[in-house]
């Protein structure tokens, strides 16, 4: 059976998901997250200028939205951030090279935030190895100048719907073109198009796989704001469905349910529509390499808002686990030739606006100072 994506569960494959139906329109303004979007309103809302750079940085796209960082103030100038290892996602991102990526995306938004008050940031990565934090970023009072891509930072989203039929316009290829390896259309996007659907694919038969997305579902505005986090199924028609036992997690472990089928068509739909798919490739893969790719693609994100484009992440290729080692091999065969590492996979295109994701509360995400020796 094939299923409207508005109408059944659309994407489990990752953040915010509306249903849009009709005769339900009233019933919606009550079933919003207020409690888990609340920190889109609070950020910037702080008296530290550090606190202030962080509650933007909580903004930043993060695999699964696990929201993996914490951070700590130290002395009256000084941030320390970890990656919290109880978010992992051992199945798909086995050596933490996602979410790696994800925390280099977190320290870009806070660079960029602390600029916008005239703040550079002095970071040191890893100073302990990767058993202690992932940076400690000194602000420094007027050593930086304001970046014009954080005017959109409160209007990027990752895209979670089919895009538009319409091709990038030169204006809208010429401002990702920078913050790209490649942007591929035409017969290119088609081969990369193909790997990112069986990817996909792949990982919807791999029940290991498939099962750590479905453990981080939240259903509905009560578990949304409960556990803003992990993937968020919002809305009248996801709650009306769930009451109904359509919509469980264990029938979305079930490749042949309506849930499971509605989320598996969503993103191959997706994927189809895309006029132009892009990469990010490093020379090497060290913790280095990936920070410094997470950063790349936080621009990326914010360029293609700015030039008013949906850019969504679809780098099931690029997972290092068993069943996806043959795509993962082809993908950098073709891209990587020499060696380097592809480190993310996305489509990109012309898209209606996404609604904003949950985030957990800055406080909830903070060490005691204590802890910051």
């Amino acid at each position: 059976m094939t299923y409207s994506r508005r109408k059944t569960l659309g994407l489990i494959g990752g953040g915010t998901i509306v249903a849009a139906t009709g005769g339900i329109a009233v019933f919606a303004k009550t079933r919003t997250p207020t409690k888990a979007l609340a920190p889109w309103d609070m950020a910037g809302n702080y008296d530290d200028p550090r606190l202030r750079a962080l509650s933007y940085a909580l903004l930043a796209p993060n695999p699964h939205n696990r929201q993996p960082w914490e951070a700590g103030l130290v002395g009256d100038d000084t941030v320390a951030i970890w990656r919290d290892p109880a978010r992992n996602l051992p199945v798909t991102d086995p050596f933490a090279r996602q979410l790696t990526i994800g925390m280099g995306c977190f320290l870009e938004l806070m660079r960029m935030a602390a600029a916008q008050e005239g703040y550079g940031i002095d970071q040191t990565l890893y100073p302990e190895g990767e058993t202690g934090p992932v940076a400690i970023c000194r602000f420094v009072a007027g050593a930086a100048t304001s970046d014009p891509l954080f005017a959109h930072v409160m209007e990027r989203r990752s895209h979670k719907e089919v895009f538009e039929p319409q091709s990038l316009d030169a204006a809208a290829r010429a401002a990702m073109m920078p913050h790209l390896s490649l942007l591929a259309e035409d017969s290119e996007a088609d081969a990369l198009r193909e790997i990112a659907t069986e990817a996909w694919l792949v990982e919807a038969a791999t029940r290991d796989a498939w099962k750590e997305s479905i453990d981080l579902v939240r259903i509905g505005k009560a578990e949304i704001n409960a556990n803003p986090d992990g993937i968020d199924l919002g809305g009248p028609m996801f709650e009306a469905l769930a009451k109904a036992g359509v919509l469980t997690r264990e029938a979305s472990l079930d490749p042949t349910t309506m849930a499971a089928q509605g989320a598996i068509k969503g993103t191959v739909d997706a994927i189809a529509s895309a006029p132009a798919l892009v990469l990010l490739t490093t020379d090497g893969n060290t913790r280095e390499d990936q920070i410094g790719a997470g950063a790349r693609w936080l621009r990326a994100n914010l360029a293609a808002t700015g030039a008013g484009l949906g850019l969504r992440p679809v780098s099931q290729a690029l997972q290092e686990y068993p069943e996806m080692a043959d795509l993962y091999e082809a993908i950098h065969d073709a891209y990587a030739p020499a060696g380097g590492t592809v480190q993310m996979l996305g489509l990109l295109g012309y898209a209606v606006p996404t609604s904003r994701t949950p985030r957990w509360a800055l406080e909830t995400r903070m060490r005691p100072i204590s802890n910051n020796a």
